[in-house]
């Protein structure tokens, strides 16, 4: 791979790998059965320079920011790079956001530059938000119907420009792309990465598992997600390796896609770990009985041979069948988005597929700490990367507190928010508001969560003050939205719920026609964005002088309630 301590920017990195890996093969396009298309780092090289050309051309400069709203593709990756080269700041954003969250955000990045593709520039184009959010001057659209009206974007396809283009080069401590937490409706939270935390976050990545030409690793998250942007692009491509990307995720093509390209690493959130964990059992548990008897047998065998550390050629060998469906050449599966249960971790690694399970945060780049398999341990999410300083700040008897990081792959800031920046950077400190303690092996062990928000099995940040936006107009004097672990506190890192506190008007009760009121607008929600129950305060909130709810003192209020009859069920 790249020595990447002797660079300054993803863009200088990314262009001296496209020269040095020019025939291994960087990319490969899937659409069930058919392969779209495959590119080597030479002929991604190609397309990616004219559209660069045509960038600096149409006035984008250095520092001006772009942003990406598309699935996983060759155009995702393609037009990235066009951004980095020529100095842009790179805006990526979630396509499973609504049209008006996606708008906020892109008025919210101050970008200039919108690249996504037509399905989902239908929708932006129609949605009303699209008015407030001038800044954009350009829109670029990928795969339009030949004739069809873009309602004033231009094609992907047509937009590029002969000639070179101008390597802008950028500094370590110059952002590089501007990340949103997910459902950041209410109060955007966009953490501002710079070169500097992408290489160093690749530098430690790699030291422990590293990529290197013919490597194929299967991208299913979405290119937007941190890790995905790391492991599945930037770690890859300044090591020669390549990335797979299929443009269905039907769980029959994934299944298919890792015999057919003898994948070596995949990314997966917890949910979608959790699914194939059950779906195995379950083939396992329909085997007859003399042969889940012997496949049970070599299980345990495989379990104690590997006991201290993965021996993949013996699990290859004793369990033949299992690997390959994987591809036979899969060396682990990376977890992350969210916290992993123990067991599921345990059964994959007794089959002998090691995960990867770890901890990170957006603002911490995209892994604080992570298990080096050395040894294998279920029980914590691994000990901190190289470069990583963590700490438990206030921990109680039991050792558990507040988990800090301090390192390179911190962010510089919320983007025009210093308030949050300065609560959530304490003296170079990242404060994580997740709880945890550090054993005599360094390893860290999540218990719980210290801030008012939930993560989901499928990656996702919950902000309750995002969830009020639905609720507003209810026929009652005030209204606001928790994570119950805010307010009752429980070690735990999964079950978390969020629940609708109620002050009603003087003289009225929670009524029938009140609760299917709830119950209306909580199911226009995503699934897991919805409350799980009503928590009734007969009593005003506290408020500041300007009429915000002071939620930690509301937070204390609510404490002394007893939470097994004060949540009511919707």
């Amino acid at each position: 791979m790249l020595d990447l301590s002797k660079y300054q920017s993803i863009g200088e990195a990314l262009r001296d790998a496209l020269d040095r890996f020019s025939e291994e093969v960087c990319l490969i396009e899937a659409d069930r059965e058919r392969e779209k298309e495959r590119l080597t780092y030479r002929e991604f090289k190609r397309r990616a320079l004219p559209l660069a050309r045509a960038l600096q051309e149409a006035g984008f400069a250095s520092g001006d920011r772009a942003s990406i709203i598309m699935t996983n593709q060759s155009k995702w990756l393609i037009s990235a790079y066009a951004v980095f080269f020529a100095g842009g700041v790179l805006v990526p954003l979630d396509y499973k956001l609504t049209s008006d969250e996606q708008w906020q955000l892109l008025k919210h990045s101050g970008s200039s530059i919108l690249i996504t593709e037509y399905p989902i520039w239908r929708q932006l184009s129609a949605s009303a938000g699209r008015t407030a959010a001038t800044n954009i001057a350009t829109v670029l659209v990928t795969e339009a119907p030949v004739g069809v009206d873009l309602a004033g974007a231009q094609r992907w396809e047509e937009f590029h420009s002969t000639g070179e283009p101008v390597f802008v080069p950028r500094k370590r401590s110059d952002t590089a792309s501007i990340v949103y937490s997910s459902g950041t409706g209410g109060r955007p939270k966009g953490c501002m990465m710079t070169h500097e935390n992408y290489l160093e976050q690749c530098i430690a990545l790699t030291s422990i598992y590293p990529f290197w030409p013919g490597v194929r690793y299967l991208s299913i998250l979405p290119t937007n997600h941190a890790i995905d942007f790391m492991v599945g692009f930037f770690g890859p491509f300044t090591c020669g390796a390549a990335v797979v990307h299929l443009r269905t995720l039907r769980p029959e093509y994934v299944r298919e896609a890792f015999p057919k390209y003898k994948i070596t690493y995949v990314s997966l959130v917890p949910l979608v770990l959790k699914n194939l964990q059950k779906g195995l059992q379950a083939r396992f548990d329909a085997l007859p009985p003399g042969k889940r008897k012997l496949f049970n047998t070599l299980v345990a065998i495989n379990k104690a041979l590997t006991n201290r550390q993965p021996r993949p050629r013996i699990s290859r060998l004793l369990l033949k069948q299992v690997h390959a469906a994987f591809g036979g050449e899969l060396r682990t599966i990376i977890v992350g988005g969210a916290f992993t249960e123990p067991q599921t971790l345990q059964f994959f690694y007794n089959l002998g597929i090691p995960v990867a399970n770890g901890y990170g945060l957006t603002e911490a780049g995209t892994a604080i700490t992570v298990n080096d398999l050395n040894p294998f341990r279920a029980d914590t999410v691994g000990k901190p990367l190289p470069g990583m300083e963590v700490r438990i700040v206030n921990p109680a008897g039991d050792g558990v507190g507040e988990v800090a990081v301090r390192s390179k792959t911190v962010m510089s800031g919320y983007l025009n928010d210093p308030e949050l920046t300065t609560e959530t950077i304490v003296d170079g400190w990242l404060m994580t508001g997740d709880l945890g303690k550090l054993d005599e092996a360094g390893h860290l062990i999540l218990s719980g969560r210290k801030k008012n928000m939930i993560v989901t099995e499928e990656g996702k940040n919950i902000y309750p003050e995002d969830i009020e936006k639905a609720f507003e107009s209810l026929p009652v004097k005030e209204f606001c939205v928790f994570a119950a672990n805010y307010i009752w506190p429980k070690r735990s890192m999964t079950g978390e719920r969020l629940v609708l506190v109620l002050h009603l008007e003087p003289g009225h009760q929670y009524s029938d026609e009140l609760r299917r009121d709830i119950n209306a607008r909580n199911h226009r929600l995503l699934n897991y964005k919805r409350v799980h129950g009503v928590v009734l305060l007969d009593e005003d909130f506290p408020r500041t002088a300007s009429l915000k709810i002071k939620r930690t003192e509301l937070t204390a209020r609510l404490a002394r309630l007893d939470s097994a009859t004060a949540i009511q069920p919707l």
